[in-house]
């Protein structure tokens, strides 16, 4: 479930944490600085022998040339053309120097990041939407006089995470929610371009009388240390157990009613909710927004042959990427799969530890045996989580008489409206999640049968 304009590579090792970007350290970090404008600039010369030239043995081995020129062609499928350099930012995250070059392509604009190590070798490369070019504006349905918000903390210890508690203006105790990211290094309102969907839902539903705690990703506010557990990192550490410390915390908050606390999960985070819900049988309830029913590396498979679709025609060397993915999906399923199989052989280069622990849990059968109540909701336009997922929830949900699913014919992955076929350039769109969403979800928490 990884966002179209987002590629990551490999997925787990980039999730490095957000900094404070610093002109004034770029004079400190010179020699980074130039290996990643060189490394850019190889890239948009076609030398991908060059691009890898300072790259740690791991990425080497995760990113060979050929893949390199994988990565970089699938890049332009989708953003377009590159422009130009627009400028670079430095930054640190524990031992790791950061160097964001900011480049502009026909389509949009991305932060290409390089991750170096105390050698000056790259460790970890990524492209992202640029941020700080977008201005972010409330939804329609905010209304900032009816609530008010707080800092929070979420866990303690090592890993504990800076998170923000939207109340409702009054006493309470009010109904709450805890927000559970998708997949990748996100912050706390699951920022994608210029959008927002995690700050939209804690705005609209604190505006209808719902506390809601959103809080920063685990791969993104411990990024460096999360890196070093690379190898036995699984779905566990990345999202469950942040989820349920941040229930814990909503529970010791007094304006809280403990006993009307909900989980909503988004993409991998609503994967991940019957877990969640399974690790914490006191939550009232769980909502699964885009949550995937089939398993994570055929959802992979399926998106990637989506995306190489909408060209209109699928080239050899697609067929050429898609024929590995489909080596590595298989391996995931293979029964002979271990904690020892290299990271190469597996998809987004996730650890084997990931894919086991993801093998071993099934979320259909878990969400059939609890007792919380449900709803599952699916934009009809997401390509990244299918009608397809939503038809397994249905049967899997159908003898819950406490469980409400509802699809959205006009939404997408992000639950924003369009038209048509869904589309990556739809998540550089500056758009809201559905007014229609969040009316149904203040609803049915408010609702206590």
């Amino acid at each position: 479930m990884t966002n179209g304009k987002s590629l990551c590579i490999p997925l787990l090792l980039c999730a490095f944490a957000n900094f404070a970007a610093r002109a004034e350290e770029e004079k400190k970090l010179p020699e980074q600085t130039a290996k990643a404008i060189a490394l850019v600039d190889a890239f948009v010369k076609g030398d991908y022998d060059a691009a890898g030239k300072d790259f740690d043995a791991t990425m080497q081995k995760v990113l060979p040339s050929d893949k390199r020129k994988a990565l970089w062609e699938k890049l332009i499928d989708q953003v377009g053309a590159f422009q130009k350099r627009a400028g670079t930012r430095v930054g640190r995250a524990a031992q790791y120097d950061i160097v964001l070059v900011t480049c502009r392509f026909k389509k949009t604009t991305l932060d290409v990041r390089v991750v170096f190590d105390s050698d000056k070798r790259v460790t970890g490369l990524q492209f992202r939407p640029a941020q700080g070019m977008y201005e972010f504006k409330p939804p329609p349905y905010a209304k900032p006089e009816s609530y008010r918000e707080e800092k929070i903390a979420v866990g303690s210890g090592e890993w504990a995470l800076p998170g923000t508690l939207t109340l409702p203006t009054g006493e309470g105790p009010f109904p709450a929610a805890v927000l559970v990211h998708g997949s990748g290094p996100q912050d706390r309102d699951e920022t994608i371009g210029p959008n927002k969907p995690f700050r939209d839902l804690a705005w609209g539903l604190a505006s209808q009388g719902i506390a809601v705690l959103r809080y920063e990703k685990r791969t993104r506010e411990h990024a460096a240390r999360m890196t070093a557990l690379k190898q036995t990192l699984t779905f566990k550490e990345e999202t469950v157990d942040d989820a349920v410390a941040a229930v814990s915390a909503l529970r010791a908050c007094k304006q809280i009613d403990a006993k009307r606390l909900f989980a909503i999960g988004h993409s991998l985070g609503a994967m991940a909710a019957p877990r969640i819900g399974e690790r914490d049988p006191e939550i009232a309830g769980l909502v699964l927004l885009a949550a995937n029913a089939r398993p994570l590396e055929d959802l992979i498979v399926e998106q990637i042959t989506y995306l190489v679709s909408l060209n209109g025609k699928i080239t050899d060397a697609d067929r050429e990427r898609l024929d590995e993915l489909k080596k590595q999906a298989a391996r995931v399923k293979d029964a002979k799969l271990s904690a020892d199989t290299p990271t190469s052989e597996l998809p987004l280069g996730a650890p084997a530890a990931y894919w086991l622990a993801l093998r071993a849990y099934n979320q259909t059968a878990t969400a059939a045996r609890l007792k919380q109540r449900i709803f599952v909701a699916q934009g009809e336009r997401d390509y990244q989580v299918t009608m397809d997922d939503f038809a397994e929830w249905k049967k899997a949900l159908a003898s819950r008489r406490n469980a409400t699913l509802r699809s959205y014919p006009k939404l997408n992955h992000l639950f924003m409206e369009g038209e048509g076929k869904s589309k990556p350039a739809e998540y550089d769109k500056a758009d809201h999640v559905a007014r229609e969403l969040v009316n149904d979800l203040a609803g049915w928490i408010k609702n206590q049968k």
